[in-house]
């Protein structure tokens, strides 16, 4: 892309809900009026984005609209900025939490840095983060390692090494799963972790019955839980 800086919008990373529950009242004022005010979107999924678009603003006209796909397999993010020529805005909706964390929106972000365009992060929900804050792990010295490998024994390996490597650095080890395996993920947890082993396990935060809670593996295994397909973040501490 040739187009001078001074020629594109901005692109504004726009968080939105965790789960279904949840009304405006949950997100900044600005991430609203931002919302009611810009025309156009990348996103992994239309009917998702316009989902969120409909929560944020119940009256939006969706005809007025411009979505664009950006995933995993997107292979040409820097072909989508030309959408920001001639000073529009844009922003990235992620599928619930924030853009470009464990989400295909830091494809665009990063081609955006590339071409000299402003990126605007707006505050809102993180599940990362707010598993972190609500585990009494430590939080000035983490690691987030994305999803972890589908083969058992694959991950269990990779548990071992999570767990070697907090219990050396004192780091707290932060990982997801996609919801149909959480509980082979905990059983693996179970089998594999050192009795002392710190685990929190954070599951549908903001949204009603959410939790985070700590304990120790020994203690996990007195009463494991049955997480069924609720989101959840894992974080492994010493």
């Amino acid at each position: 892309m040739t187009l001078p800086s001074a020629d594109w919008g901005r692109l504004y990373l726009m968080p939105v809900w965790l789960g279904d529950h949840g009304g405006i009242e949950q997100l900044p004022p600005e991430n609203i009026a931002l919302a009611s005010r810009i025309t156009l979107y990348f996103c992994e999924h239309e009917k998702t984005a316009r989902q969120m678009l409909r929560r944020m603003v119940p009256g939006i006209d969706l005809a007025r609209i411009e979505l664009h796909r950006l995933d995993k397999d997107t292979t040409a993010a820097e072909a989508l900025l030309k959408h920001l020529s001639n000073g529009r805005d844009g922003a990235i909706l992620s599928e619930a939490g924030m853009p470009g964390i464990a989400d295909p929106g830091a494809l665009l972000v990063s081609a955006a840095h590339r071409s000299g365009v402003t990126v605007i992060p707006l505050i809102g929900p993180s599940s990362l983060l707010l598993a972190l804050a609500a585990s009494g792990l430590n939080g000035q010295s983490f690691t987030f390692h994305g999803y972890l490998p589908v083969k058992p024994a694959e991950r269990r390996q990779a548990i071992k090494r999570l767990e070697q490597d907090a219990q050396r650095s004192g780091a707290a080890q932060i990982f997801i799963e996609t919801p149909y395996r959480n509980d082979a993920l905990l059983a693996d947890l179970m089998v594999t972790c050192a009795p002392g082993t710190a685990l929190c396990i954070a599951i549908d935060l903001t949204q009603p019955g959410g939790s985070a809670a700590t304990h120790r593996i020994s203690d996990w295994r007195k009463r494991v839980p049955s997480l069924g397909k609720r989101p959840a973040v894992f974080i492994i501490g010493k």
